[in-house]
């Protein structure tokens, strides 16, 4: 955990979050700024900075992130119409934070390209 890491404090139980699922690696919240109706962001709960420090090490976590991402996606009864799961890499793409997350959009149209 890093002190002064949001996810981290939401991870840890420090700020209140609603909490969609959870397990050993992973927590997934709903957005507290939803762009779409279903809005859920996932975030491994060690501490990972961004997707520029991935390894190979990191497998099961994103394995584990993308396999949620469906479960979820089923249970909010949007993988008929689609979903997308995205995650954003440096300010320029967007990550306003320093902590690992994907976000899984759904419930509504999403335009091509993004942004």
């Amino acid at each position: 955990m890093t002190d002064s890491c949001l996810f981290c404090r939401i991870v840890a139980g420090e700020i209140p979050s609603t909490k969609v699922r959870e397990d050993d690696l992973v927590l997934a919240i709903r957005d507290i700024a939803p762009q779409a109706p279903t809005h859920v962001l996932l975030m491994p709960r060690r501490h990972v900075r961004s997707l520029d420090d991935l390894g190979d090490a990191h497998a099961a976590l994103l394995g584990r992130i993308f396999a949620l991402s469906a479960e979820i996606a089923r249970a909010e009864g949007v993988e008929a119409d689609g979903y997308r799961v995205v995650a954003n890499h440096g300010r320029a793409a967007g990550q306003s934070v320093d902590h690992l997350h994907f976000h899984l959009l759904g419930g509504r149209d999403l335009a091509w390209p993004p942004g």
